[in-house]
């Protein structure tokens, strides 16, 4: 048997449950004061794409009076043209006469829209009324959303050739988005990619986004509505589609100015040539995610001004390869899903999966390394994880004024850095208060990190990823991708 939509099952649900609102001697009140009580004015929805049904949405009808009211009528005012339709006390239609509500009795009116295509680029507007009938008396419940017409992908869709993808319109990606090897599909600033639930980019060719701070390329999930409303969107919840996998043929990618954030296994760079440059990711943000964050195997790969946060695994994996992490913020403190017992913030390996092994290189200059796990009571423990490489095999490793959440002590291999065993102060951390968002800039000029990166580094990357010089801060440039700015100072917080 197919399975009945949500609509139909909540309403089919509720009418087994609740007391039939009809059944009633006829003794209604006659009063014109008597009227119906309504949990809302409005019913919003957030912006739905064209041709693809909303969620379920309900308000509640109540008759708060000590006599039993007969609802005469109830209307779609805009039934057949808006889009909306509506289920009133578990019947689907657009008009409903005669409906019976016991003294302080209540029932559900459920809605959904499915909005038509408008030929535009912006989101248009989609309004229409639910009416109700009392004793000659009208009241009416207002049903609002934003139409927003896409590029729409089901199927699977392949770029066999080059391409430039606009930011006219946003693009709705079911299955899997396919760039074929020889190809280089370009994302102009403004992009945004609205992911279906699983749907992935594999990337056999080249992917270049060319994002700008005022204009950012965004890569999400398609889920625009909350999970609680006006605290949690499920833009903010883990898994919400799959993720970006470079195949081992992929090179010379490039995420610049690009957000990407809240799928599953986020970015995976499968074994190529350290020879010759597979990603770059400059001025990104890549984040909540549940599983690896970044997973690269013998790949060359360079992160600048980059912030990798949040996921249930890993959030770098380096096995083998060629690698120089500056100015990035490499943190760890997801709140609404756990973190794995192994999924350290920063693993280096040079042990391949199949058994073999590959030399690793890997530097990391006034970087922030950190995430919820202790310290731990070994050196270059906690946070950090470097696996002892097999005999003969090389594992050069380089930390150069990082803030790094690890018992450790200088060496060769670590100059210049902040050792600690608790988290730097962020100006957001995923609690409840700041609706489960997360603002890894550092908090207060009392935060370790603040003024502590070289100088030499940070004058080859004058700006943070915000904007932010770095060369004229007055407390000197601070590691991570963000520069340290006062509060008093700061403009407009940024999401």
């Amino acid at each position: 048997m197919k399975q009945l939509p949500l609509f139909l099952l909540a309403a089919l649900c509720l009418s087994l449950l609740l007391p039939s609102c009809e059944d009633l001697d006829g003794n209604y009140s006659v009063n014109p004061n008597h009227r119906l009580s309504f949990s809302v004015d409005t019913l919003s929805f957030d912006t739905i794409f064209s041709t693809v049904g909303s969620t379920t949405k309900h308000f509640m009808v109540y008759n708060r009076n000590s006599e039993p009211l007969d609802i005469e009528s109830v209307q779609l005012e805009g039934a057949e043209t808006t889009g909306f339709r509506i289920n009133v006390d578990g019947r689907k239609g657009s008009r409903f006469e005669h409906i019976g509500i016991r003294p302080k009795d209540s029932l559900y009116v459920f809605v959904e829209v499915t909005v038509d295509p408008n030929g535009g680029n912006q989101p248009l507007l989609i309004e229409d009324y639910v009416s109700f009938s009392v004793n000659g008396q009208r009241q009416r419940i207002l049903l609002e959303a934003y139409g927003q017409d896409t590029h729409l992908y089901k199927g699977g869709k392949t770029f066999d050739s080059d391409t430039t993808l606009t930011a006219d319109r946003p693009y709705l990606i079911y299955d899997s988005l396919v760039i074929a090897s020889g190809a280089t599909v370009r994302l102009a600033e403004g992009v945004t990619f609205y992911m279906h639930d699983k749907a992935d980019i594999i990337v056999y060719g080249t992917l270049t986004a060319e994002g700008t701070q005022e204009s950012p390329v965004t890569i999400r999930g398609d889920r625009l509505d909350d999970i609680i409303e006006d605290l949690l969107p499920y833009d903010r919840e883990p898994a919400q589609w799959g993720g970006i996998l470079f195949r081992p043929e992929s090179y010379g990618n490039r995420l610049e100015h690009t957000i990407v954030r809240s799928g599953t296994t986020g970015l995976t760079c499968q074994p190529a040539s350290p020879d010759v440059s597979k990603l770059i990711l400059s001025n990104s943000q890549i984040t909540n995610m549940n599983g690896n964050l970044l997973t690269a195997i013998n790949c060359r790969m360079e992160a600048t001004n980059t912030e990798l946060s949040n996921a249930t695994g890993i959030i770098v994996s380096l096995t083998g390869g060629d690698y120089r992490f500056v100015h990035c913020t490499l943190a760890s403190h997801i709140t609404l899903f756990s973190r794995r017992d192994t999924a350290y913030t920063l693993a280096l390996s040079t042990a391949l999966p199949d058994k073999q092994s590959a030399p690793l290189t890997a530097s990391f200059d006034n970087c922030i390394i950190d995430g919820s796990r202790s310290a731990g009571s070994t050196p270059f423990g906690g946070e950090l994880m470097l696996d002892k490489p097999a005999d003969g095999i090389a594992f050069n490793y380089r930390f150069n004024h990082c803030l790094i959440k690890t018992k450790g002590e200088e060496n060769d291999n670590f100059t210049g850095n902040l050792f600690i065993d608790k988290s730097p102060e962020y100006r957001m951390t995923g609690t409840e208060d700041d609706k489960y968002a997360f603002d890894f800039r550092l908090d207060s000029v009392a935060t370790a990190g603040v003024g502590k990166a070289d100088p030499a580094v940070a004058a080859l990357y004058p700006v943070d990823r915000y904007g932010i010089n770095r060369l004229t801060s007055p407390n000197g440039p601070s590691m991570g991708a963000y520069e340290f700015v006062p509060k008093e100072e700061k403009e407009e917080d940024k999401e």
